[in-house]
């Protein structure tokens, strides 16, 4: 149960949330489910995706959970029915393809999610409406690099490089990934304070997020989550090709961040606020050094040279901490109890 008093939502109520069967996705709907709620789960595949009903009518009891398939999120007709009945949604669905044509990620990203916040915007039973958007559409990384992010930060710099002339080279996905969240969750507020709908909207920007999945036997190491079981048995050419990909920045536990969502949707004290879901700095040399530290049995790659860190401010991490406080927690989970317990349930190391 949570241990937020005066929710908005009685228990009990129907959330809906797409993309659940993502790494951050499934996680929120466990903590919805923890918290006494009932999920309608939005898949493109539900055959690919019944292990979600398994596992959760194990831990919950049948009825809790529905998985519905909606391979368009584009058909409106669609979306009215399967809001129906519903009272909260979180909207995790994103294109993660890392495609380097922005009309072809951003352009469709943004109308995904202003057809299903503008559909639940006619829904009456709707009061709670969470965005699950990205760090980035706050900031890139920039490592060793002395600024502040703020509650108006926005990744401009991303939209840019991602909106620049073609030719679309690879160099650019990232940009245009930033791109799509910063411009995606923009079109959302803007509607928000345009339209003025019946709920309450919040988003939660997650930094590279880690952890263990739901359920490890059937997502394996899903999403940033790889990063932790490749580097366990990364080749040197493997490390280089993490250490290029991902760049010093925070890192935040899957679990808090699911966390935070069933914050934005349930607090009454949360209301038009950007959740930022930033633990603490990190990089791959310090994953390495867990590693060493709590299993000293195995031998795995030296430290990367000059990977340098990230010595941001993120002045919103305070807010977040008071907020896992009041849900019963200490604050964010460390990097070192995130890893360790991916170890674990995943059985990564012998």
């Amino acid at each position: 149960m949570s241990p937020i008093t005066n929710r908005t939502l009685p228990e009990g109520s129907l959330i809906l949330v797409t993309g659940v069967n993502g790494f951050i996705g499934s996680h929120i709907a466990d903590q919805i489910l923890l918290a006494g709620y009932r999920v309608r789960g939005i898949v493109r595949n539900a055959q690919k995706n019944v292990w979600m009903t398994k596992v959760f009518d194990g831990r919950y009891g049948k009825g809790k959970f529905e998985l519905l398939e909606v391979k368009d999120l584009a058909e409106i007709e669609v979306l009215k029915n399967v809001l129906q009945d519903v009272h909260g949604v979180v909207h995790t669905a994103s294109d993660v393809s890392f495609g380097a044509d922005p009309n072809k990620v951003i352009t469709p990203t943004i109308k995904y999610g202003l057809d299903i916040i503008k559909t639940a915007a006619t829904i009456p039973t709707i009061k709670r409406f969470v965005y699950t958007s990205s760090s980035t559409a706050a900031t890139m990384p920039y490592p060793n690099k002395e600024f502040t992010i703020d509650h108006d930060s926005w990744d401009e710099p991303a939209v840019e490089q991602a909106w620049a002339p073609a030719p679309y080279e690879p160099t650019r996905a990232y940009a245009v990934y930033a791109a799509s969240k910063t411009q995606t969750e923009q079109a959302l507020w803007t509607f928000v304070k345009e339209q003025k709908p019946g709920f309450v909207f919040n988003t939660v920007l997650p930094d590279t997020t880690l952890g263990p999945a739901v359920s490890p036997k059937d997502q394996g190491n899903p999403s940033t989550a790889a990063f932790v079981a490749n580097l366990a048995k990364a080749t040197r050419e493997e490390f280089e090709g993490l250490v290029s990909f991902l760049p010093p920045q925070y890192f935040v536990d899957v679990r808090d961040i699911a966390r935070l969502h069933v914050i934005a949707l349930l607090d009454p004290e949360v209301e038009n606020e950007r959740v930022f879901g930033f633990a603490e700095p990190f990089n791959f040399n310090d994953i390495l050094a867990i590693f060493r530290k709590n299993i000293p049995h195995k031998t795995f790659q030296e430290d990367w040279p000059g990977l340098g860190r990230d010595i941001s401010t993120v002045a919103p991490k305070a807010r977040s901490i008071e907020l896992l406080k009041s849900f019963g927690r200490d604050g964010f989970v460390t990097l070192e109890q995130s890893i360790m317990d991916h170890v674990v349930e995943h059985g990564l190391i012998e």
